[in-house]
């Protein structure tokens, strides 16, 4: 799980973008910025401008304010944002000497400008106006403010803090999104709202699946009985299918003695995500951020042989890495998280089979969890690297080899691999074409040079391994949080807590279907008998809000036909069925895998 600083990185451009704008749409939202801007300070004339990038699906702009922007404020802003559209005012690049550029955004009150000309700025400041407003900015823009035609303003804004740095004045950040046409638009608004739907926060409290909690700290995730049961699903899947794939499950303990991170190197290049040492008995301990180090020790406990490789070490470890509480987000971002993780340990004439062995695991086991759509990245050398050239193009090479001969679609991410090596991201597309980071391969030379790791060669010499490091699900946590808003709480059948409740009509129902359940659970099929004294369309409703896959109503006609009357959540009434057929059936798909939709479309009597 990578860090986000709230450092900004060292922009060239005054307005806040990496590099000039581009692309079309890039130049078009950056121009939406500068719209916003120009709305802001003619009614606001004491606001001061601070940045205003566009983004990936529209822009932002910072302001330092005397005091909040209300809703209100927004839609006002917004409105006049339109009408600056209707007067087609043209948007004009202008090069200004630094002197009277500093003087012409002093004359405007807009100090934080004078800053960034003071910074960034040559003798002369390139510029661009929008009828009265002026900025300065690398550019480029749209001709007029006319060819802006679609763009909304998010209700509230948020806040930032000045070049990012805590300490520096607060500022008033005004989202906003923009696309080439209202249709765009409009699709993006709505794709917005349907995330909002499933957002694993909110499903996470209404499921009773997990929570967070002030007593416990931020970033320690709290996992109730149902989401502790879809977790269970999960990591038993997991191991099963590790077992059959020739890996070896082992365990690590939460601390380790500090020297073990120096040897790895973790104090060294990681520091920053690392929790302080604990001293225990005078000798510093460290909370693990990684459970690599402990492999690389297993591996380390006996003499090896090259027919002992390759060796798969397989663990669903815990691991802590210090997060700011400010970029914290549900499940997503956490300060404890368990890794699926593994660490194999290879011959170099092993590595390109290891590589594809694991790529064909990875996309395995997301299409078991109805993931079968991907982003792959391989990512090369960063400036902080360790090891040699020669060992990071051998590594980048075998990564590269691999995603060619499987035929996956890949782009290069320079710079991006970590520390000790290169490596192959794969972001899974959920339900709303969103990427997710969850599977990583990573090639390592450094660590096993660091732990001397060996093995005796068919020479009779001694070997050094290469090691693979290897997430497919990436962290349970982050996982589960995809999964829900993936599926919006509507878990596959085989993942669902509860994959049928039983609803007698009366009280006078009760025993027959306590039977019905009892029938269920013969076949190993999750089922609640919900006999509360409640309306029958109360309970069938509370269980289409629990995302119950099977209600099952039982009255006098089913108690008389010794059946049971069907409804799905997703396909509604299904007729009444034979309980053992039906009990049959569920425990079929259940043992499957089968996605939801399948199950939906299975012909046969019962979907």
């Amino acid at each position: 799980m990578s860090t986000t600083s709230l450092e900004p990185p060292d922009t060239t451009g005054p307005s806040g973008e990496s590099k000039p704008a581009d692309s079309p749409i890039e130049i078009y939202r950056h121009s939406s910025a500068h719209l916003l801007a120009a709305a802001v300070t003619e009614l606001y004339p004491d606001a001061q401008c601070g940045i205003g990038p566009p983004t990936d699906d529209g822009f932002f702009y910072d302001f330092l304010v005397s005091r909040p922007f209300t809703p209100e404020d927004i839609a006002a802003i917004e409105k006049k944002m339109a009408h600056i559209v209707k007067q087609n005012r043209p948007i004009e690049k202008k090069l200004i000497p630094k002197a009277e550029a500093l003087a012409l955004f002093a004359g405007k009150g807009q100090t934080l400008k004078c800053q960034l000309i003071e910074e960034k700025a040559g003798d002369q400041v390139q510029c661009y106006t929008m009828g009265g407003f002026v900025d300065f900015c690398l550019g480029p823009h749209l001709p007029s403010t006319s060819q802006i035609k679609a763009f909304k303003l998010k209700p509230s804004p948020s806040q930032s803090y000045w070049k990012g740095r805590e300490g520096n004045p607060e500022m008033q950040r005004i989202y906003g999104y923009a696309f080439f046409t209202k249709d765009e638009l409009d699709q993006h608004l709505h794709r917005l709202e349907e995330a909002k739907r499933r957002d694993h926060r909110k499903l996470g409290r209404e499921l009773d699946l997990f929570s967070m909690a002030d007593e416990t700290g931020a970033g320690l995730i709290l996992w109730h009985p149902k989401g502790g049961f879809i977790r269970k699903q999960i990591e038993d899947y997991w191991r099963d299918r590790h077992l059959e794939g020739g890996y070896d499950l082992v365990y690590s303990p939460h601390i380790a003695k500090l020297d073990l991170w120096k040897t790895s190197g973790h104090t060294e290049y990681y520091r920053a995500n690392m929790y302080s040492p604990i001293e225990i008995e005078n000798v510093p301990y460290q909370l693990k951020p990684m459970n690599c180090p402990f492999h690389l020790t297993i591996y380390n406990s006996k003499l090896r042989s090259y027919r002992d490789l390759p060796l798969r070490f397989a663990e669903l470890g815990t691991v802590y890495r210090f997060e700011r509480s400010g970029v914290l987000h549900g499940l997503m971002r956490v300060r404890g998280f368990t890794q699926d993780d593994a660490h194999l340990f290879c011959r170099p004439d092993q590595l390109d089979a290891e590589i594809v062995r694991v790529l064909d695991f990875v996309t395995s086991i997301l299409a078991a969890f109805g993931f079968t759509e991907y982003e792959t990245y391989l990512s090369t050398k960063p400036d902080n690297a360790a090891g040699t050239d020669e060992q990071w193009e051998v590594a980048t090479a075998a990564l590269k080899r691999a995603l060619e001969t499987r035929g996956i679609a890949y782009q290069v991410d320079p710079g991006e691999g970590v520390f000790y090596g290169p490596k192959i991201d794969i972001k899974i597309k959920d339900s709303l074409d969103r990427a997710w980071q969850c599977s990583t391969i990573q090639v390592d030379f450094n660590n096993p040079n660091r732990f001397q790791l060996e093995y005796i060669g068919e020479d009779g010499k001694a070997h050094q391994p290469i090691m693979l490091h290897r997430a497919l699900l990436g962290s349970l946590e982050r996982f589960f949080g995809v999964l829900i808003e993936h599926y919006a709480g509507a878990f596959p059948l085989w993942l669902a807590p509860v994959q049928a409740t039983v609803i007698p009509v009366t009280e006078r129902h009760h025993e027959y279907a306590a039977s019905v359940a009892q029938a269920l659970r013969a076949e190993k099929v999750r089922a609640h008998v919900d006999d509360r004294n409640e309306k029958l369309g109360y309970k069938i409703r509370e269980a289409q809000l629990q995302k119950v896959p099977y209600m099952l109503v039982v009255g006098d006609k089913e108690v008389e036909a010794q059946n049971v009357s069907v409804r799905h959540r997703q396909a509604g009434d299904l007729g009444s069925m034979d309980t053992s057929a039906l009990a049959a059936k569920i425990s079929r798909l259940s043992a499957e895998r089968a996605t939801l939709e399948e199950a939906v479309r299975t012909p046969g009597g019962v979907s």
